[in-house]
């Protein structure tokens, strides 16, 4: 693909990252699948292109709107001007780009030529500037954010707004920490221990991991390290009945079988049930189970009212990771806080509530309750954590330092309702997690 071809790429990606509701990641590579003729550094060129003009979306819109006159900000746009300030081209190259030739963008308008001359020279960042737009943060959560973190909220948002690594579980069940290192290393992959999670390893340069040994034969997965210290907070040991409630893909879902021995000689003393809205999700955790030697994990539909009902009060362990704003996990997903609205968060908090009480149902006395969240926001985490209690009132929040201490021999982050993992506090993806018991 020519340096035009390229752009133009990027341009049609972000028109539909715009107009869909599916991770521009996804949408990338769907591009791609019918596009052979596209390189591996074609791609990798046009993916960075993407995501660059998604993390510098609202700093792009300043310059646009203070330098475009009447026109509004649109994926060719933010391209054009990501050229200009991102790569520091001359107005001479950005022609040469946009020339109208076979695969590449359409020459520039005179509107839009106007906008290179005045882009051209401009640094990202300017003086001027509101702190929300220096931040990257949709205008409506500024105040919130600012509340939340205070003199800490530059730092928080520059992490939120970085690459995220790719960190990987160990089935531990199957081998050692140790030895899928050396697994992978074989195959030239380099990695370091995580330090919060005791079965995480995170690669030091990005590699395919499903092209791998230790992958195809189920000694790993892809998971972040926050994902990790969720499942493990669970607590989930052999003998026990578990069920995993909103279990989507069945990454927990597999961190809850590898902690309940369900690959050795205890399975057959051990439940743990996968559950979710979706019979098509839960059917698409087959591969990966069989992939890690896991058979008898029980599949169960939520609207399944009788298999539900015969569940309740049976559960040493319920998980409830609810749906939520996704905010945690921005750095995977930087297009995601430019499709979270006011309302779609109370849509969020209004489920959230009802799922958790629903959840609560299947835990036994002494049973644990284990609410998580990808998310940072108050109203999302401590409130719900809050309100529940006070309506159930045979729930208890349990001191979840003490929980942490007995997982992870690594310092545990400030915890009150319950423990918060953000890039910056933690190097993990954000996530939110409390545990409460069932007292009666």
């Amino acid at each position: 693909m020519t340096p035009g071809a390229r752009l133009a790429a990027a341009i049609e990606i972000l028109e539909s990252v715009d107009t869909a509701n599916t991770a521009a990641d996804s949408i990338i590579r769907a591009y791609f699948r019918p596009r052979r003729y596209a390189g591996s550094k074609d791609r990798r060129a046009v993916g960075e292109r993407v995501f660059d003009v998604i993390r510098h979306r609202t700093r792009l819109d300043w310059w646009i709107a203070g330098a475009a006159g009447d026109m509004q900000p649109s994926a060719r746009l933010r391209v054009l001007a990501s050229v200009l300030i991102l790569d520091g081209e001359t107005l001479a190259n950005v022609n040469s780009l946009f020339d109208g030739s076979a695969h590449s963008p359409s020459t520039l308008a005179p509107a839009e030529r106007q906008l290179a001359e005045n882009l051209e020279g401009k640094s990202l960042l300017h003086e001027a500037m509101p702190t929300g737009v220096i931040n990257e943060v949709p205008e409506w959560l500024d105040e919130t954010l600012q509340n939340l973190w205070g003199d800490r909220y530059g730092q928080e948002m520059a992490s939120l707004n970085a690459p995220a690594p790719v960190d990987i579980r160990v089935n531990s069940g199957r081998v050692s920490r140790e030895q899928a290192r050396k697994s992978l290393s074989i195959e030239n992959i380099k990695t370091e221990l995580t330090e919060l999670s005791p079965v995480g390893l995170r690669l030091i340069e990005r590699a395919r991991m499903e092209d791998t040994k230790a992958f195809r034969k189920g000694l790993i997965e892809v998971q972040d390290e926050g994902s990790q210290l969720i499942a493990l907070l669970c607590e989930a040991k052999p003998g026990m009945t578990v069920v995993d409630y909103c279990a989507g893909a069945g990454g927990k879902t597999l961190a809850l079988a590898d902690a309940m021995g369900l690959q050795g000689a205890e399975a057959a003393n051990s439940t743990l049930v996968a559950c979710d809205i979706s019979t098509q999700r839960l059917s698409g955790m087959d591969e990966r189970l069989k992939r890690c030697g896991v058979e008898n994990v029980q599949k169960l539909v939520l609207n399944d009212k009788e298999s539900l009902a015969a569940l309740e009060g049976t559960a040493d362990r319920v998980l409830v990771d609810v749906p939520c704003s996704g905010t945690g996990a921005w750095r995977r997903h930087p297009e995601a806080r430019w499709r979270l609205t006011p309302d779609r968060l109370d849509e969020h908090v209004r489920e959230q509530q009802k799922v958790l009480v629903a959840a609560s149902r299947l835990v036994k006395p002494r049973g644990h309750l284990i609410y998580a969240t990808c998310s940072f926001l108050p109203v999302e985490n401590e409130k719900q954590v809050k309100t529940f209690i006070g309506q159930n009132p045979s729930f208890i929040a349990l001191p979840i330092a003490n929980i942490w201490r007995r997982v992870t021999p690594a310092p545990c982050p400030p915890a009150e309702t319950g423990i918060h993992l953000t890039p910056a506090s933690t190097d993990t993806d954000g996530f939110f997690c409390a545990v409460m018991q069932r007292t009666a």
